[in-house]
């Protein structure tokens, strides 16, 4: 039976049981008949696949909380004790996870079956406890499901030490059990395997050594060979079973199931969507106007074609700020134009043949412009959301405007690069750059980056630092819009690139060839027959949001986010962290 049965089956046997004297639901999880779920290989099955929503699914907004999308998520203030910003303490699912691997090995199941559902329950609470560490550092480490009637509740955090070593534990004992790979073709594909349980445990050990963890000791602690050597099994193990890069990055999403996929949510429309497509879209082609779009700021980060930056004297594609800004659509990183869409490109959404995409205000539908040109006669009221550009990135342009909300592409919660770069960061920090940049250039070329001379792809790092910073470079690209940056700063301790930021947009405006202004009543016309190109227009930049918080604020104490005050009221034992008025020290010093 396949993960999306599972799943209906799933919210049938709790609506089922919610009608019994003991029923499985938030409020109540303390009492249900085991013998109705840990006798059926289904239900068992069932109540599991109900708790894979820990791995989410698709967000715009994935990637707010960095320079990569407008708004301003951060200002001073935003995140305390009292209130419920930036907590993650999931002792519900917890306590659901607990009890599966409790009453799974008491039913009458094949043992198989009990080893299959008991790995893939220790994999949950390995990978549930360390968001939570992330968070906020060591939590209290629960692996029985407590009675609240019987049990002492009053229990105290683990160091963060003892959290990863458990983290380390549960995910050890999980790999023994779960079967090694699900192939693509396979009823129950998107199940937790071994391959990415592997993948998952290098991850763990990447955070261990980092400096997130390791403040006045973050690139040479002891941790880091540790994270060497669990990385590169990750990676030579995946790569002998046939892991690797697809060809097209612009395929990376839309072509579900391919070999560089190690663990992804299965979604089929209509049981399962997401909202990713409805989020991204122009207005015009969506329910409503885009929730996500790039910035000025993040443009400028993507490469030239020759991956090197645009000011960067020795680039063959060298420009001065001013050139930039009229001709940042040239020469690019093709990562670029497979991930972002801008004024007047080639945008054939809705399966529309040659159809280019505007912004330029007086031109564009009045839920895609941006723009304050007088000219125009009219107001934008997109100023405070928008940015004259919109993500391209996983889009199935092949949804029509009636169809946007059935955006049905699996979600891919790790792929193979992660795991290249996670190991190319762990070789660059244990003096094995090499290793490190073979990576950086396996990534390149597959992007479509020139080789230039001696093959190195525009990477001229030659320092442990340098090689960092060219890796810290690679997955903001690689990784735009998965939600990926922010973590990324916080993990090596980065966020000051953060903290002080304002954002841009690029408004557009028509011009003739002269350099004048085009009348608006011209350029919406030939907009219309798709004449206008990039080059016709001139570009200025606009504050975004136009309105309200426009700096940054992200403080030093965001590294570990203190626990919820209703929590350590509820619970006189646990403590609060250092930076945030308590004792408790969440890292590994």
């Amino acid at each position: 039976m396949n993960i999306k049965k599972l799943l209906i089956i799933g919210i049938l046997v709790l609506s089922t049981l919610t009608q019994c004297e003991d029923v499985l639901e938030t409020e109540n999880i303390y009492s249900y008949d085991s013998e109705l779920v840990w006798q059926s290989e289904d239900l068992a099955n069932a109540y599991l696949a109900n708790l894979y929503s820990i791995f989410g699914n698709w967000s715009a907004s994935a990637d707010n909380t960095s320079e990569q999308i407008t708004g301003m998520p951060f200002y001073e203030g935003l995140v305390t004790v009292i209130n419920g910003s930036y907590k993650n303490w999931d002792y519900s699912r917890i306590r659901l996870i607990n009890q599966a691997i409790e009453d799974v090995n008491s039913g009458t199941l094949d043992q198989e079956i009990k080893d299959e559902i008991t790995g893939q329950a220790l994999f949950m609470r390995a990978y549930k406890y360390f968001d939570m560490v992330v968070y906020h550092g060591g939590v209290p480490y629960i692996t029985t499901p407590q009675d609240r009637y019987e049990d002492d509740l009053m229990v105290s955090r683990n160091s963060t030490a003892e959290c990863f070593d458990l983290i380390e534990q549960d995910l050890l004992d999980a790999i023994e059990l779960l079967p090694q790979s699900i192939p693509a073709s396979s009823d129950v594909y998107g199940k937790i395997d071994q391959n990415f349980a592997l993948a998952f445990y290098a991850k763990v050990m990447l955070y261990k050594a980092s400096p997130q963890f390791n403040p006045s000791n973050p690139w040479s602690n002891q941790y880091w060979e540790t994270a060497y050597t669990v990385n590169k099994q990750a990676y030579d193990d995946l790569t002998a079973q046939g892991y690797g890069l697809i060809e097209d990055y612009a395929d990376l999403f839309l072509d579900e199931r391919n070999n560089e996929t190690v663990f992804a949510v299965v979604n089929t429309y209509p049981n399962k969507t997401a909202a990713w497509d409805h989020g991204v879209r122009p207005g015009s082609e969506s329910r409503g106007p885009a929730s996500a779009c790039p910035t000025w700021e993040f443009v400028q980060e993507f490469p030239m074609l020759d991956g090197k930056l645009y000011n960067d004297p020795t680039s063959d594609y060298f420009m001065t700020d001013e050139e930039f800004l009229q001709n940042f659509w040239e020469n690019r990183d093709p990562r670029f134009n497979k991930s972002v869409v801008w004024n007047a490109s080639v945008y054939e959404v809705s399966g529309k043949a040659g159809h280019r995409q505007y912004t330029s205000l007086g031109i564009a539908h009045e839920l895609d412009d941006y723009g304050i040109n007088p000219e125009a006669n009219i107001n934008s009221t997109n100023l405070n959301r928008y940015s004259g550009f919109f993500v391209k990135k996983a889009s199935d342009l092949s949804l029509t405007q009636a169809e946007v909300q059935q955006y049905d592409v699996d979600y891919v919660v790790m792929r193979f690069a992660e795991v290249m770069l996670n190991y190319a960061e762990a070789a660059n920090e244990t003096g094995k750059s090499t290793e490190a940049l073979e990576i950086l250039k396996q990534l390149r070329e597959r992007a479509g980056i020139e080789p230039g001379s001696g093959n190195n792809f525009g990477i001229t790092a030659t320092t442990t630092e340098e090689v960092r910073e060219a890796i810290i470079a690679e997955r903001n690209i690689e990784f735009c819009f998965e939600g990926h940056r922010f973590w990324d700063l916080r993990r090596l301790r980065m966020l000051d690139r953060l903290d002080g930021i304002s954002k841009h947009g690029v408004e557009a405006i028509a011009i003739n060839e002269n350099g004048t202004e085009m009348a608006i009543s011209t350029a919406k016309a030939q907009a219309d027959a798709n004449e206008l190109l990039p080059s016709d227009f001139e570009y200025s930049l606009l504050i975004t949001p136009y309105t309200g918080t426009q700096i940054s604020s992200v403080p030093d104490t965001y590294y570990f986010f203190p626990i919820s005050q209703s929590s350590i009221d509820a619970n006189g034992n646990l403590e609060q962290n250092v930076d945030w008025g308590g004792s408790f020290n969440p890292t590994l010093e």
